[in-house]
């Protein structure tokens, strides 16, 4: 009889709802998808995540730049691009939406400075 520890391969032929647990278990925690490519919903189940396949991410830069030339357009009022809002959250991946917004805030900023604005004040040095 085998006195050591389980190979992986025999603890997860212990237990049919093991595998996907114990990649979870084995990648970690964090703000990033772990390794194993699992996260856990509100309710505890594991849900598997992947990449984008190229169609999705063409929609979302899509959606976004959609997103961003009504935000131009309609001077940051974000009530005016609402429909847009949507279509671009609902085509991304949320941590890609959060991504963009900080890029977009980033971007904007960088645009004051190099005109010479500066954030809080309507002067130009």
């Amino acid at each position: 009889m085998r006195t050591g520890p389980l190979a992986p391969i025999q603890v997860l032929s212990l237990l049919p709802s093991l595998p996907v647990l114990w990649i979870c278990i084995r990648s970690g925690s964090g703000s990033r998808p772990p390794l194993g490519g699992c996260w856990r919903d509100a309710a505890g189940a594991v849900i598997k995540m992947s990449a984008p396949s190229m169609e999705e991410r063409k929609a979302c830069w899509g959606a976004r730049d959609e997103y961003w030339k009504c935000l131009d357009e309609n001077m940051e009022d974000a009530s005016r691009c609402q429909k847009l809002r949507c279509s671009f959250e609902s085509r991304c991946p949320q941590q890609w939406v959060k991504y963009f917004d900080k890029r977009r805030d980033f971007l904007k900023y960088k645009e004051q400075l190099q005109a010479g604005e500066f954030p809080g004040t309507t002067e130009k040095s």
